[in-house]
Order: C-alpha cells, then sequence, then structure tokens
C-alpha cells in the first residue's frame, strides 16, 4: 500500500512538474513574440491563471504558424522591374505635390509600409450594396476574354451565390482561366459548401488553410478576409462584400445587410491581382504569371490609389499604421464607418488626439450588430472615445457592414478590413487608399446621408446605464483581442 501511494505521489509530482515546464516554456514563447503589452498580459495571465486550459488555447488560437514571404512568392510576371517601380513612384510623388502638397507625407508612409508604389491614372467608382455591385461584377465575368480570379471569405449558395456559381462554370467552360479561393473558415457559412459545389462542376477551387478537423487546425484563428475579384488582369472588385443574398435588399432577404464595394481600373489592379497570386501560389503551389492575369495597363482616370495587403506576416500592421498616419494628416473632417470597432489603445488615442486638434472626427456604427459581444465591447470604449472629443452615431437596420475612412474630402480608405484587432493583428486583409476629391465628395455625400438616418450616441446616456449592463460591457471588452 505504501508502495502504492509512494508512485501515486511521483506521478502526481511529475505531472505537475511536466505542467509547470509548460507552462513556463509557453511564457517563454509569449514573451518572445511580436505582441503588444496587453496581449501579451492577456496570454501570460490566463496560462499561468488556467493553466490546462490556457495552454490549449494559447497553442489553438494564439501562435501564429504562417511564415511565408510574399516578395518571394510574387510571380517574374507581376513584378515591375526596379526602374519601372521606382519612375512609377516618382511619378505620383510629383502628382502628389502638384496636386496635394499636404499629402506628400502620406504618401511617403504608403510607401515605406508597403512593398507597392502609389499609382496614377486609375478610374475608381462606389456600387451600393450587392444591388449595385452583383451585376457589374456578373457581368465582368461574362466579359471574360482571359482569366477571371475571385478570392471572398464567405461564398453563399443561395440566390446570389448561384448566379456567380453559374457565371464562373459558363466561364470555364468557354476556356477562360478561372481561379477561386474560398476561405476555410467563411465556407462553413454555408450548405451545401461552394468549394465543393465548384470542383463538382470542373471550376479551379481552393480553400484557404483547410483542415478537415477545423478544431484541430492549426490555422483555425487565421483568415483570409479579403475580398478580390478580378478579370482579365485589367478590370477589378473589392471592398466589404461577401457573396451572399443577405447582400440583394431589393430582394427583401431575411438578415438584410448593407455593404459598399468599389470596382477599379488602371495600374491599381496589378495590386489586386498581385495579393490574390501571392494567396494563390501560398494556398495551392501554382503560380498565376503572364499576360492573361497580368498584362501591362494603361492608365484610365485621374486617381492616385495604391492596395495595402495586411496579414500576421511579412505585411504585418500596415493598415493600422496607415489609420494613424491618416489620423494624424488630418486637418478639418474625419469619417469612419465600421461594423466591428474595437479599437486598440493606441488608435483610440490617436482618434482623440485628432479630435483634440480641432478635426471635425465622426464614426458611424450599426445599432444592432449582429456580433453581441462586439457590439458589448464596443460600448464599453464609447465613454473614452466621447470624451476625447469625437462623435458617434448608430445606424439603423439592417445591418451596415460598410467599411470606409474618409478624411479632408480627399484620402479614401477602403476594402476589406475592420476596426478590431481580429482585421487588423490575424487576419489577411486588403485595403485601397485612393487620392481623389470627386470620390470622396461622392463618398461623402453617401456618409452624409447614413448620417441623416443615425441616432447620435449621448454621454450622458452612457454614463447612467445600469451597473449590470457596465459590466457586462466591460468584461466583453476584456475578450477584444479575441474576439
Amino acid at each position: 500500500m505504501e508502495l502504492i501511494l509512494e508512485l501515486e505521489d511521483l506521478g502526481l509530482h511529475l505531472v505537475l512538474t511536466a505542467q509547470m515546464l509548460a507552462v513556463i516554456l509557453t511564457t517563454a514563447h509569449i514573451l518572445l513574440s511580436d505582441r503588444d503589452v496587453a496581449s501579451t498580459v492577456g496570454w501570460t495571465g490566463l496560462v499561468w491563471l488556467a493553466p490546462l486550459i490556457g495552454l490549449l488555447i494559447y497553442w489553438v488560437f494564439g501562435v501564429n504558424r504562417i511564415q511565408r514571404k510574399a516578395h518571394r512568392l510574387r510571380p517574374q510576371g507581376s513584378a515591375q522591374s526596379e526602374s519601372a517601380r521606382i519612375a512609377a513612384e516618382d511619378r505620383a510623388h510629383h502628382l502628389l505635390e502638384q496636386r496635394y502638397p499636404h499629402w506628400v507625407a502620406l504618401g511617403h508612409l504608403g510607401d515605406a509600409l508597403t512593398q507597392s508604389v502609389l499609382e496614377s491614372g486609375n478610374r475608381v467608382r462606389a456600387l451600393i450594396n450587392g444591388d449595385q455591385a452583383y451585376p457589374e461584377m456578373l457581368r465582368a465575368i461574362d466579359g471574360a476574354h482571359h482569366s477571371i480570379a475571385l478570392s471572398t471569405y464567405i461564398f453563399d449558395i443561395d440566390a446570389a451565390g448561384r448566379q456567380f456559381v453559374a457565371a464562373l462554370e459558363r466561364a470555364h467552360r468557354r476556356g477562360i482561366k478561372v481561379r477561386v479561393l474560398i476561405d476555410a473558415v467563411g465556407q462553413r457559412y454555408s450548405r451545401p459548401r461552394a468549394p465543393r459545389l465548384l470542383a463538382r462542376l470542373g471550376v479551379p477551387v481552393a480553400v484557404f488553410l483547410e483542415s478537415l478537423l477545423p478544431i484541430r487546425s492549426q490555422y483555425l484563428n487565421l483568415r483570409n478576409h479579403r475580398k478580390i475579384l478580378v478579370v482579365d488582369g485589367r478590370v477589378g472588385f473589392t471592398g466589404g462584400l461577401n457573396i451572399r443574398g443577405g447582400c440583394l435588399l431589393a430582394n427583401r432577404p431575411r438578415n438584410p445587410v448593407q455593404d459598399l464595394h468599389f470596382h477599379l481600373e488602371g495600374p491599381v489592379v496589378r495590386g489586386l491581382m498581385s495579393a490574390f497570386e501571392v494567396d494563390w501560389h501560398f494556398t495551392t503551389g501554382e503560380r498565376l504569371s503572364g499576360n492573361a492575369w497580368f498584362p501591362p495597363l494603361m492608365p484610365l482616370g485621374d486617381s492616385l490609389a495604391r492596395c495595402l495587403p495586411d496579414g500576421p506576416d511579412e505585411d504585418f500592421d500596415v493598415i493600422r499604421r496607415m489609420m494613424l498616419g491618416a489620423l494624424a494628416q488630418a486637418r478639418q473632417r474625419v469619417c469612419i464607418i465600421s461594423p466591428y470597432f474595437l479599437p486598440d489603445q493606441v488608435l483610440l488615442t490617436a482618434l482623440n488626439v485628432t479630435a483634440l486638434r480641432g478635426v471635425d472626427v465622426r464614426i458611424l456604427l450599426p445599432e444592432r450588430n449582429n456580433l453581441r459581444f462586439v457590439e458589448w465591447a464596443a460600448q464599453a470604449q464609447t465613454r473614452q472615445i466621447l470624451a476625447g472629443g469625437s462623435r458617434m452615431f448608430l445606424s439603423p437596420p439592417p445591418f451596415d457592414h460598410t467599411k470606409l475612412m474618409l478624411v479632408d474630402d480627399l484620402w479614401c480608405f477602403f476594402g476589406s478590413s475592420n476596426w478590431d484587432p481580429r482585421s487588423l493583428r490575424l487576419n489577411f486583409e486588403l485595403n485601397v487608399e485612393v487620392y481623389d476629391r470627386p470620390l470622396a465628395r461622392h463618398l461623402q455625400l453617401l456618409f452624409d446621408a447614413k448620417l441623416q438616418a443615425a441616432t447620435e450616441i449621448n454621454a450622458q446616456q452612457m454614463r447612467t446605464r445600469s451597473v449590470p449592463i457596465k459590466l457586462r460591457d466591460g468584461a466583453a471588452r476584456l475578450l477584444s483581442p479575441y474576439l
């Protein structure tokens, strides 16, 4: 009996020793990772206070195992020569100095943050909801002569999705090079799953970071949230729209979603195609190159524009730092629309400093969020934002999924990224910056129209909320790095 007890004590001692060693090694891994202080403290506390659960959660969700170098993956056919790149960069900055001298510094910031060039000669149009965007996207697919590249987070097989499936199948059958990339997590929103249906029809399709058992996937927390459609390497679409029937508001769907997408032509389309090519090569190993995918692009408009890919690899923290640069640049007005608004402390402080400088900062959020925890966490930050002088508004249903930032009636920033930690630190995203006064004025009118229907958040009302509600929101805010 004594021997059995001694063995049990020894076994328990070994288990506790192994657990302590695992906690220490995990803590060392956290400390050596490039994380902000809040995230480091949060993960370290979780690992030490709840070792078994904490260790499991950290190694499943907290570790970035994506080690890809995007510049090494870009094909020869898509890359400009160094002399051509420098010439394009000089041309764009010369135009900036001529037209908008105050904005040259922001242009240099974009150069420093990205591998891409601020391109002149682009034409950019806004498309409201799926009602305007989907018909133009489908016409472009049906009019393709050489290639179609489509990347989306969600591809529902519903009234909208089936139109895209049919168009892609038609293009494939007439000999067009078609490539479709869908995120592994996003595909699970729909039954049947779009990749399986497209594959049965013979359409080349791939799933980004797919795992047969999602709970065991080492990439579960890393999502490709980009929305890209490029046809013949010349016509591009990007923005916030997924492919799902809820975005067709004219059909009166059960769960309607407002959104904004953009039609792009000109040299900036190369940036969309380049981002797709990197993701496609990473997923499938196939390189896309040559004129079918990367044709010479001539100037077609007056917009200066640049694509900004962002993700937990070499493009890390690009979009967030661009936002910070634009806030520092602002002199008159900043307008922001975001469905998920959980800025970290640095962004929050930048918003406050911008407003305190006398800049009119207005932030438009959905009155009713489709993610309740995000809504509660956002409410917990509201008082701090209002105290800094920014104004916040809630837009009535239907849910507004628009992602847009406007500065001083000139600089437009749109794409797939939200103002939350998931978009800015974990997801693969793509935004576009555009210097274009007519486009900015048009988007400002759209923003103002939304604002007229919205309700301004009252600081006094936020202060007088009940204690249980404040506690709920405060607890949700603690989870904001992981939402």
